[in-house]
């Protein structure tokens, strides 16, 4: 097996676990949201925890799948063009990771405290009325 199949391979297992953060993440914050909206009897409330656990879990799973991106463009396939297609990726993600802030947070990250897509989610489920930290993906 030479370097370059291997880092392929850990490319795709990186790809296969931002999927699985997606997956696990979208299941968990429907159930969140479930949990809110039977404990407080209003939609809304459901609907913001299913908005701040699922926006957390989009972060992240972006971070893992531009981590992918970078093993396969560098370990793999270091061409110009490859290089220049995953500048071009990693600018849209981290656009997406921004607007995701923003709308999670309601104001930009440069003008709040530090705050991650763990601390959007940890709110989620505090929200949902449950003491026990979530699972980490």
């Amino acid at each position: 097996m030479s370097f370059t199949h291997v880092m392929d391979r850990v490319a795709q297992g990186f790809e296969g676990l931002g999927a699985a953060i997606l997956v696990f993440g979208f299941v968990l914050a429907v159930v969140l949201a479930w949990r809110s909206w039977r404990r407080t009897g209003r939609a809304g409330e459901g609907y913001q925890v299913l908005r701040e656990c699922f926006g957390g879990t989009l972060l992240l799973a972006l971070e893992v799948l531009v981590a992918a991106d970078l093993i396969r463009t560098v370990a793999v396939a270091p061409t110009l063009e490859n290089v220049a297609v995953l500048g071009v990726i990693v600018l849209i993600r981290t656009f997406l990771s921004f607007s995701l802030e923003i709308e999670i947070e309601g104001v930009a990250p440069w003008r709040r405290a530090l705050t991650s897509g763990t601390a959007a989610t940890r709110r989620a489920v505090r929200r949902a009325g449950t003491h026990a930290d979530p699972p980490s993906a």
